[in-house]
């Protein structure tokens, strides 16, 4: 029986090839962006499986205001001292590990200069929670020595070529000599940290790099991940629910009257929900997004359930040709059940063939995906025989859902109609269809709309003014041991003209705002503390007017002033937080902020430290009175741009030969911001085009179905006088009719998804009421094209042919 259905289907196949081609290939597109995006997602949701990972936690730490709870900051790292208490008052914690991520860091290795942006301090739990495999060296010792180091297989090809790497010496920040105790595999992709240096954790206690005494009483410094190992089946909430009474007996910060737990608290996070739920202020990477999944799915959903339509409305507008092959085998005894067979059989033999060619489309096409959305995506892991055994029901849940109704259709012709070679077909099935074509448009329509507001957004984004000039600002990591003979440093580099200003500061423009501390304001004849939570970044006289911020009130820091490190400027979101009337009122005020104590002396414009998706906040800025606070460099320069980068080079070679000398552009780093935004736009029209395009496929399937039901209609029409352009228009506007109701579902639920995503700005637009006028318009006309060719095809017959069609 179903050796017979399978010849039927092969046979019907190639007998009607325009619209089984139609069919198959819109069958084979759906399929394909479910593959794609399949691929996509099952990357996502396997990040951090190590052996132990369903025991494994984060711990994080949350400041709040004390008044009204609200949050200042959420932090993926807490403080040094947290490590060791921690594992001294739980004893349900099985393992505990910290990690300490470098920012970029100089390395060298006999006259090689490397850059490493991903070292870390690492002891040997971490190698046992993380599951990392050694090549070299032994996993138990390995960590266990101050000044030891670990590489990746990697990175020590890069360091030392064909050449053993034990034991051999590399030199860091040109302060420090590590010795290479082990080499191990890099971190799986699928990993929320990719360490390619592991520098032993007991090197933190050398007084020289961190001190002991820090991991007894620094609960300021909130920058080692830690994290920790339950037992098996052990409720997280049950330690969580004894964090503020642990934080209370050891933290001996505050004014007395309110308790540690009042404005800090520390949570766990499971390892594995890290990519997709994380997005703290300081994570170690960029972290995927739960939402982003979410409307992935959505979007290959809405395109694999526009394919199944098309392939119902394609079989039934086929149903005319094969209106006599079902009466002759109802004629000849076949039931009702066995013609529901070979039509679901034909549909789940398409499908078949369909998922094949999906398969290798998804193959050659994951480069192109690859390179679309940044990530490292391989076949492979759709490979795995529970994703293969799910993948094998697919031709049949696809085909049955897509043929049922077409085969429940088909078998409900009366023979008798259908041999004499004309038949109508009731109303109700015509409206369902229709009901169909609309579901289309609709989906159709809000992937036009979705495209469109993420368009307008970034565009508003890359075009608002920051408040600042961004433009040909070069960037560097500062080497403190530039800071003896920075003058002179400076001093050649603005001896070219090309160079306009250089400013040395804790962060740049494009970098999170983490950094705060308590802040006291005179009022009356005292200084009162205030409970503005107010962030700060150090900086020299130069920063201002390197960046183009303009000075509202007061005066810039100056170097008249000496070292100016009694002055504080502040901008206008400080000045509002701190219930001051206005900038001028601001000037001459006594201010503290952490154990600084000076004078607020000038105000400087709001503009945009971070990304749209934050507020601007409250800013302090104040020059550090140990110029070793300072952590990066911005150059301002102009003219010959390639001169002038060559000059910063060689001054840099000459004061600094032995940091690697390696530069970015600021704006370059603006655009790295909004990367995540850049691919869902791709993302977006891409998909959206397909949808469209899939959808008239579906359109001209039903049009073929209505229009081969008028074509005696139509002949009477043209003998009577129509013209083409009124045969075209009646036929079109019934299905104008079907995308017009199609847009109005879509615009509100457009709408709704839209205004949910762009919460996650600060800064963001208001949808345009254009932008659904424009997208009907698209889809109306890409549908009348679609309609009209066919429409125009059937008025331009001769009409006498189709008058004698009976």
């Amino acid at each position: 029986m179903i050796r017979n259905y399978l010849k039927i289907a092969w046979r019907n196949l190639k007998k009607y090839k325009f619209i089984s081609f139609i069919n198959l290939f819109g069958l084979t597109v759906g399929l394909t962006c479910c593959l794609l995006i399949l691929t996509y997602i099952i990357n996502e949701v396997s990040y951090d499986q190590y052996q132990q990972s369903k025991n494994m936690y984060r711990v994080e730490r949350t400041f709040l205001n004390p008044q009204d709870k609200t949050v200042n900051l959420r932090l993926s790292a807490i403080a040094p001292p947290f490590g060791g208490l921690m594992a001294n008052d739980f004893k349900e914690i099985k393992k505990i590990t910290q990690v300490l991520q470098n920012g970029p860091t100089p390395f060298k290795y006999d006259e090689k200069l490397f850059s490493e942006n991903n070292s870390f301090f690492a002891d040997e739990a971490m190698l046992d929670l993380f599951d990392v495999k050694l090549t070299k060296g032994n996993a138990a010792k390995a960590l266990d020595e101050p000044f030891s180091v670990m590489l990746t297989e990697g990175t020590a090809k890069k360091y030392f070529g064909n050449d053993e790497p034990l034991n051999k010496v590399v030199r860091i920040n040109n302060q420090f000599d590590l010795k290479v105790t082990g080499v191990y595999k890099s971190f799986p992709t699928n990993s929320h940290l990719h360490p390619d240096v592991l520098i032993s954790f007991p090197t933190l206690m050398d007084s020289a790099v961190y001190g002991k005494q820090n991991f007894v009483d620094n609960f300021g410094n909130n920058a080692f991940f830690t994290y920790i190992l339950l037992p098996d089946n052990y409720d997280p909430q049950k330690l969580e629910a004894q964090f503020p009474a642990f934080q209370n007996r050891h933290i001996n910060e505050g004014d007395g009257k309110l308790k540690p737990a009042d404005w800090s608290q520390l949570n766990l996070r499971k390892v594995t929900d890290i990519h997709l739920y994380s997005h703290k202020d300081d994570e170690i990477e960029e972290n995927g997004d739960i939402k982003r999944v979410y409307i992935f799915s959505a979007i290959a959903l809405f395109i694999l359930l526009i394919a199944c339509i098309n392939y119902m409305n394609l079989s039934t507008a086929r149903s005319v040709l094969r209106g006599r092959e079902i009466g002759i085998r109802k004629v000849v005894g076949a039931r009702r059940k066995e013609l529901i067979g070979q039509f679901l059989s034909e549909s789940v033999f398409l499908c078949w063939i369909a998922t094949i060619i999906a398969f290798f489309i998804t193959w050659l096409t994951l480069p192109f995906l690859n390179k679309l959305s940044g990530q490292n995506l391989s076949v492979d892991i759709i490979l795995k025989w529970q994703i293969v055994l799910s993948l094998v029901l697919v031709p049949f849940v696809v085909g049955l859902i897509s043929g049922i109704y077409p085969a429940v259709f088909l078998s409900s012709f009366q023979p008798v109609k259908t041999l004499r070679g004309v038949f109508k077909v009731g109303g109700s099935s015509i409206s369902f269809r229709k009901v169909l074509v609309v579901l289309q448009f609709s989906i159709s329509i809000i992937l036009i709309v979705c495209t469109a507001v993420v368009f307008q957004q970034l565009r508003y984004m890359q075009s608002k003014s920051l408040g600042f000039n961004k433009d040909h600002i070069v960037t560097l990591s500062y080497n403190r041991n530039l800071t003896p003979q920075y003058e002179a440093f400076r001093a050649e580099l603005l001896s070219n003209s090309n160079v306009k200003s250089i400013t040395r500061s804790s962060r740049i423009p494009t970098g999170r705002l983490l950094d705060a501390m308590g802040s006291r304001i005179n009022r009356g004849d005292s200084l009162s503390p205030t409970q503005a939570d107010i962030k700060f970044i150090v900086a020299d006289e130069d920063y201002l007017s390197t960046y183009g911020v303009k000075v509202l009130a007061g005066r810039n820091f100056s170097r008249s002033y000496g070292m100016d490190t009694s002055a504080f400027l502040i901008n206008e979101a400080a000045v509002k937080i701190l219930g001051l009337k206005s900038p001028e009122d601001a000037i001459g005020k006594q201010f503290q902020y952490g154990g600084n104590k000076g004078q607020l002396v000038g105000v400087f414009n709001d503009f945009h430290f971070e990304s749209m998706h934050q507020r601007i906040l409250p800013l302090v800025m104040f020059i550090p009175k140990k110029p070793g606070n300072f952590g990066r460099l911005s150059v301002k320069i102009s003219g010959n741009i390639p001169a002038a980068l060559a000059h910063l080079e060689n001054t840099w070679k000459k004061f600094s030969p032995e940091i690697p000398f390696e530069y970015t552009f600021l704006d370059q780093r603006f655009e790295r911001l909004y990367e995540s935004e850049q691919r869902q736009k791709s993302i977006f029209t891409i998909f959206a085009c397909i949808a469209i395009f899939v959808a008239c496929l579906g359109l001209f399937g039903l049009s073929a179905f209505t229009i081969s039901q008028r074509v005696k209609e139509i002949g009477i029409r043209k003998v009577l006088g129509a013209s083409v352009n009124s045969i075209v228009t009646l036929l079109s506007k019934d299905f104008l009719k079907l995308v017009g109701i199609a847009a109005i579902i879509a615009f509100p639920v457009a709408w709704y998804a839209m205004s949910r995503w762009l919460e996650d700005f600060a800064y963001r637009i208001q949808i345009p009421l254009w932008i659904f006028f424009v997208a009907g318009i698209i889809a109306a006309a890409v549908a009348f094209f679609t309609i009209g060719l066919q429409a125009v095809k059937a008025a331009t017959t001769n009409p006498v042919k189709n008058l004698r069609t009976e």
